[in-house]
């Protein structure tokens, strides 16, 4: 009888009000599961993952423990709907929420609703992002939105509390003190710690805000891409270093939010860097190379943050004996550009976005030091949970339980292509709408409002530089990817007019700078 069986008697046993002897509940004790999630942590970024500019040793550990995917792709790039996906374990366009803005429906089946109802105590703490407020939690402690990165309001159970401190250590020390005084240590738990780093505007804490000061990190190679060989999309997006970031992402101005202490300290750290930038006046390619820095290294002294946050639970479960009997999952609501193409944020299909981190140490279970290569997704997050305490995995859900992969056998019907779709435009960053199919080797991409197809050869092409779209050699490779497109949009039901909710969008960059200057957006 394989684990998950075994959990699900036990939860059986436990909804009826069974009590089986002692022993044999400690020896078919369902796991706990600890979600850790951090907001646009890229894969490049991680040391398991060949980092060469940054070092994550606690995150890594789970890799050594544990295993490491190399192909975790996510359904839509963007924050607000990667979790509406992982909640309910289906796509955008079937749970509701397609783009950040919209208003997440807590009424609908969802993940920690149905390991509620067989015995598991839940909590999410950290960002939540959704709008309205978390369903199927015994406990929530979430960031209001957004959220800073210093002295963050977080809705406790309903309440508005007020922190001061740095948001990440914040949302660690509520997940261990909600783990040691909090939980019922007689019920298995699922618990979510959700960072709000590394995301924009990529403040760091006081205890990293000189780390990398003596060191020039390296630039990726497509930093100075000038998207010649590719259509509209990538030339008329805003979301580049050169021209997009503001005085805020560059830390030529400090938060509003900070207390005294707290700006002294980041003065300290910044007003002679800042000093020194403004002295050296910088143009061109040069400038750019300054931009990529100033964001690179304060991107990385956020994760420095994170990864302390990781040491700091595995460190718990150690010390208090549940290390052997809980699940440990690492990863990201999407993947995140780190000046690659000359690009920050996320949103595309394209590689640095559309790949997110996933890692998972399960004792006794998981091989430690396993690798897999098979095409897992976000979108089989809530089937796993759900797998792994023995609950029954509801048909309506879209995405598969990674049980099999994680014992290292890979089902023979395991998907073989993956199924992306973006809705965020016209919005900030100015991504074209777009969806398509991925392949081991291809990735085959329809700009739907604009009516531009794009064809990459990932073998050939690895950093997806050339759209070879039309080409002769390629026109089997399009017949077959379109078929295949075509297949997978009829099996998850997806709609050819976007759903309701996307139709009312926010202004983006153009548009408001537009607005200002009493003019048109061009």
């Amino acid at each position: 009888m394989g684990v998950n069986r075994i959990c699900f008697c036990l939860a059986s046993f436990l909804s009826l009000g069974v009590v089986a002897p002692l022993a044999a509940a400690e020896a078919v004790k369902p796991p706990n599961i600890i979600f850790m999630f951090a907001d646009d942590h890229a894969y490049q970024a991680i040391g398991a993952y060949g980092s060469k500019i940054n070092e994550t040793p606690n995150i890594d550990r789970l890799a050594r423990e544990g295993m490491l995917f190399l192909n975790c792709f996510v359904t839509n790039s963007i924050c607000g709907p990667s979790r509406a996906v992982i909640q309910t374990g289906k796509y955008s366009h079937l749970n509701g929420f397609v783009r950040n803005g919209n208003y997440f429906d807590n009424k609908q089946q969802t993940f920690p609703k149905l390991l509620q109802k067989a015995g598991y105590q839940t909590a999410v703490i950290g960002k939540w992002h959704l709008a309205s407020d978390p369903a199927g939690f015994d406990w929530y402690e979430v960031l209001i939105g957004q959220g800073p990165y210093y002295n963050p309001p977080m809705k406790t159970n309903g309440e508005v509390v007020k922190h001061t401190g740095y948001t990440t250590e914040i949302i660690t020390e509520q997940t261990l003190a909600w783990l040691k005084d909090k939980r019922d240590p007689n019920k298995p738990f699922m618990l979510m710690m959700q960072h709000k780093a590394p995301h924009r505007q990529w403040d760091p804490g006081p205890k990293y805000l000189n780390k990398y000061d003596d060191k020039k990190i390296p630039e990726p190679e497509t930093l100075f891409d000038d998207y010649a060989n590719r259509g509209t999309p990538a030339k008329t997006q805003d979301m580049s270093i050169a021209k997009t970031m503001t005085e805020r992402d560059l830390k030529l101005v400090p938060p509003k939010n900070l207390t005294p202490e707290q700006l002294e300290v980041w003065n300290k750290a910044y007003d002679e860097k800042n000093k020194a930038f403004k002295e050296a006046n910088l143009e061109g390619d040069e400038l750019v190379r300054w931009k990529y820095q100033r964001y690179i290294k304060d991107y990385l002294r956020c994760i420095s943050s994170v990864d302390d946050s990781v040491g700091a639970v595995l460190d718990y479960l150690d010390k208090s004996g549940l290390a052997d009997n809980t699940i440990v999952i690492y990863s990201s609501d999407q993947g995140f550009y780190l000046g690659e193409h000359g690009w920050f944020d996320k949103r595309w299909i394209y590689e640095e976005s559309l790949r997110t981190p996933l890692l998972v140490r399960w004792p006794g279970v998981v091989k430690a030091g396993s690798v897999n290569t098979d095409i897992v997704s976000n979108l089989d997050f809530a089937e796993t949970f759900l797998d792994i305490a023995g609950v029954k995995v509801p048909k309506d859900m879209q995405g598969r339980s990674l049980l099999p992969l994680l014992e290292g056998k890979t089902p023979e019907d395991w998907r073989k292509s993956f199924y992306y779709h973006y809705y965020e435009y016209p919005a900030v960053h100015s991504v074209h709408r777009h969806y398509g199919v991925v392949t081991d080797r291809y990735k085959l991409i329809y700009f739907y409002q604009i009516g531009e197809w794009e064809l990459y050869d990932l073998e050939k092409d690895p950093n997806e530089l050339r759209n070879v779209y039309g080409e002769k050699e390629y026109e089997s490779v399009v017949a077959n990817l379109k078929k295949e497109l075509t297949r997978l949009r009829e099996e998850l039901k997806v709609p050819e007019e976007d759903p309701e909710g996307v139709r009312r969008p926010r202004p983006n960059r153009q548009q408001n700078k537009a607005k200002k200057a009493n003019k048109p957006a061009a």
